[in-house]
């Protein structure tokens, strides 16, 4: 009996692991289309979505939010944007947005030219909302390259034509930054298809 039950746990183990790469694969799959190399190899697009990261407690981005916000800056100052969406959470203790905001206040972007989002608690919210409140169909999405393809995907599967643009500024390739993308692309398939 042992033995059996030993064995259907590897077979249910086995599954599952064929399952999360098939999932990362096919994200990945979708996705590639529609990613260009850097933003000069961007279209235009009436908005960019610019996704929340975290913020230290000094109110100044992390490295990571940083380099999406000067990539969306870039395509702004470039003219292959007339609008930027910042998406994040917006609480007490955690204020993304006002952060996001003040950063591109201070570089020159009008305040006319920015729209807000403080409910944008993931990357599928952020996307769902963009859609549904902000009537976004066509949109520049600057992020991490690691972060890019859930991105675009899950942007995609909602109806928004997207195309993402690397904002790796800095390098960002880390094992456990991998190993929670291939997780987080599991949850975006799921938020799609069920």
């Amino acid at each position: 009996m042992a033995l059996w039950t030993s064995l259907a746990l590897c077979g249910l183990l086995v599954a599952a692991l064929l399952f999360v790469v098939a999932v990362n694969l096919f994200i990945l799959h979708k996705a590639s289309p529609f990613t260009v190399r850097g933003p000069g190899a961007a279209p235009s697009a009436p908005v960019a979505i610019v996704l929340g990261a975290s913020i230290y407690a000094s109110g100044t981005p992390s490295p990571m939010l940083a380099d999406r916000l000067d990539t969306a800056l870039l395509l702004y100052q470039e003219g292959k944007v007339k609008t930027l969406l910042l998406s994040a959470v917006e609480r007490p203790g955690d204020e993304e947005i006002a952060v996001m905001q003040d950063y591109l206040l201070a570089r020159g972007v009008p305040a006319s030219d920015l729209l807000t989002d403080p409910e944008g608690v993931d990357t599928h919210a952020s996307m769902l909302r963009a859609q549904k409140v902000f009537r976004v169909k066509s949109a520049l999405i600057p992020t991490q390259r690691f972060h890019l393809a859930r991105a675009v995907y899950l942007a995609r599967s909602l109806g928004i034509q997207a195309i993402g643009v690397p904002a790796d500024i800095r390098p960002y390739s880390t094992a456990s930054l991998t190993v929670r993308e291939w997780g987080a692309r599991v949850k975006a398939f799921l938020q799609v298809y069920f």
